[in-house]
């Protein structure tokens, strides 16, 4: 489900028609916000961990903070490639996130894996149906960016999961 941004477009030489640059705007400003508040969810498990698996989980936690960073950036990137308006604070991610809250209360190691294994899988979702959005409208270059985050989502995905398997 996209996002609605204000129309603000800027001009490209993107051989991309405005219609289709707005629409992955939005697409593209929806999963803005589901990455950011992913990353700022994994750094929440990754500060607050405790118990027995606190090394491994804490160092993991924070490499998996690294990778979905990374998107928040490329996802932004391509937003204002196309012409749109990064919508990219945290309080912008907070109101346009489709992901559930952390529970503040966690701190044990298997409770964390447990949250970010449906957040992840959530979110893998959400961009599985962008890629199909991004193919549909003929936004090749989004479409891919998608997929390319979605063979890393699935990746993280199995390694969370292998843990409490």
């Amino acid at each position: 489900m996209a996002t609605k941004t204000k129309p603000h477009m800027v001009s490209t030489s993107i051989d991309l028609s405005e219609d289709v640059r707005v629409q992955m705007v939005d697409l593209l400003n929806a999963q803005l916000a589901d990455t950011f508040d992913l990353y700022s969810q994994v750094k929440q498990a990754h500060w607050n961990i405790k118990g027995m698996d606190f090394m491994q989980l804490h160092e993991y936690f924070d490499d998996l903070a690294d990778v979905i960073l990374g998107y928040v950036d490329e996802v932004a990137e391509r937003v204002t490639a196309l012409g749109g308006l990064a919508m990219g604070t945290a309080r912008m991610a907070a109101a346009n996130s489709t992901l559930p809250e952390m529970d503040a209360d966690l701190t044990e190691g298997k409770a964390f894996v447990e949250a970010l294994v449906k957040r992840v899988a959530l979110y893998g979702k959400s961009t599985r149906a962008a890629i199909d959005t991004a193919d549909e409208a003929g936004d090749m270059s989004t479409a891919d960016l998608f997929t390319e985050i979605s063979r890393e989502v699935d990746k993280q995905l199995w390694f969370l999961e292998a843990h409490i398997q």
